[in-house]
């Protein structure tokens, strides 16, 4: 088997994974059984129906898309430094008490989540701008910072520790999804991250 054959094989897995973990499905039974959770799905009785979700984000499958380079090498790509910080008061200067913690230069709150909100320089990276992150997942600018200048980033996550322990600091190619036009919204968020990864292709038009 050859280099393209090996990619075209992992590229159709991911596909056929991609659609059965984004919507799930249901199935009809009889009587009461255990109902489990395996490989990210979970099984939920409603009545005498079955329902499959997913329970694991599609930023989990990033390790296998950037092996494959799957559907990035269509967007224009861009060198950065990237950083971690988190909603705290060493990388934010607030405090839980205060009003404006959690909340970007946006105004949308801090997530991580299939498509997280991270921090850029709005010169380079306008509100908005949906970037692929290897190693991280799908980024959307919308927080900017005193210290992110020129081809910086700043990745969320949900605690110091997880900065530390999943991110640090790295310098890497970054894939520019879609430009922003310089705004944020709640809504725009919310859609992305309902649609998942499929997202990826709408945006991008």
């Amino acid at each position: 088997m050859n280099g393209k054959q090996f990619v075209s094989i992992l590229a159709l897995f991911v596909l056929v994974l991609t659609a059965f973990a984004s919507d799930g499905y249901g199935y009809n039974v009889v009587g009461d059984h255990n109902l489990s959770s395996t490989f990210g799905i979970k099984e939920t009785k409603e009545g005498q129906r079955v329902v499959k979700k997913r329970t694991v984000s599609a930023s989990s499958l990033t390790q296998v898309i950037d092996k494959a380079d799957v559907f990035l090498d269509q967007y224009p790509k861009v060198r950065v430094v990237a950083t971690g910080y988190y909603a705290g008061f060493e990388s934010t200067g607030k405090n839980p008490s205060d009003p404006s913690y959690g909340i970007t230069y946006s105004g949308v709150k801090v997530r991580r989540d299939d498509y997280s909100t991270i921090a850029a320089d709005l010169r380079i990276f306008p509100l908005g701008t949906v970037l692929y992150i290897p190693g991280y997942g799908y980024g959307v600018v919308a927080d900017k910072g005193g210290a992110i200048r020129g081809h910086k980033i700043d990745l969320y996550f949900e605690t110091k520790q997880d900065v530390f322990t999943q991110w640090g600091k790295k310098s890497l190619d970054v894939y520019i999804v879609r430009r922003g036009e310089g705004k944020l919204t709640e809504a725009f968020l919310n859609n992305l991250n309902q649609k998942g990864i499929a997202a990826m292709a709408e945006v991008a038009n």
